[in-house]
């Protein structure tokens, strides 16, 4: 059983915004605070592609096959989990926190895990794998703490 201490910060993030969270209070009783809001402008993907996919023609026959065109928005999350990882980096590099809850979907979290610096993986305390980004600040304390009592 994981217990948030007094300055624990909480990262509730999905794949375009990220909400900085701190515990104010002690680890039976949570109460988060929202230090920081990051959001990241990430339209579809359709709206994001430029043209149709590519065609070649088949060596053999006379078919032709499209060529799959970028996934813009993928890439966007790709990147924003990266964005994040180097954001919580620069913060634990400078003393803002000890300790770390990551919540955030299956995906996301394990792209930000492969993403983070040792010195902010050392501080992680413990991981929710949902997605709570829209979710009240008073719904995230009352999962945080059923999830990390489990």
């Amino acid at each position: 059983m994981t217990k948030i201490k007094n300055g624990t910060w909480v990262v509730v993030a999905d794949g375009e915004k990220a909400l900085f969270l701190e515990n104010v209070t002690d680890g039976d009783d949570p109460n988060l605070e929202v230090i920081r809001k990051e959001e990241q402008d990430n339209p579809k993907d359709i709206d994001q592609s430029a043209n149709r996919p590519g065609r070649v023609g088949q060596s053999v026959g006379e078919g032709k096959s499209a060529y799959d065109d970028t996934d813009w928005h993928e890439l966007a999350k790709d990147r924003f989990a990266a964005d994040l990882a180097d954001m919580l980096y620069e913060r634990a590099h400078k003393g803002k926190f000890e300790e770390i809850v990551l919540v955030a979907s299956p995906s996301v979290l394990g792209e930000l895990r492969g993403k983070l610096h040792q010195e902010v993986s050392d501080k992680v305390v413990g991981e929710i794998s949902k997605t709570l980004t829209n979710h009240t600040v008073r719904d995230i304390e009352k999962i945080v703490k059923a999830d990390l009592a489990a």
